[in-house]
């Protein structure tokens, strides 16, 4: 009788862990491959970044990478500019992500 909630349980953390590494992007994954970067700021910076005319700035710019991570995560949190605010719209581990994978894509080799 005891192994019909314990698989009940077990069932239930297998399901919690796999919604929740859906929706994190990978640490290795690069911005341009990042699911969340493609739907919510591709259309404005560009599907590799690069930035687009009369959109977003480049995200691979020498700017970009003067920028600190607490900056980054505060323009996708709060928006500036003609950049809009994620918040609310993304989670704090999709904008961590995306802050962590802007960093990376400017860090000299």
């Amino acid at each position: 009788m005891k192994t019909l909630p314990l698989a009940t349980v077990v069932g239930f953390f297998s399901v919690v862990i796999t919604a929740v590494s859906a929706q994190t992007p990978p640490l290795d994954e690069t911005l341009a491959a990042n699911q969340v970067f493609q739907k919510h700021c591709a259309k404005c910076h560009g599907k590799t970044a690069e930035g687009r005319h009369f959109g977003g700035p480049s995200l691979v710019a020498k700017t970009v990478a003067a920028t600190s991570a607490e900056e980054l995560r505060s323009i996708i949190t709060n928006g500036k500019g003609r950049m809009p605010k994620y918040a609310g719209k993304l989670t704090a581990e999709e904008i961590d992500a995306l802050v962590r994978q802007i960093t990376a894509s400017n860090a000299k080799p």
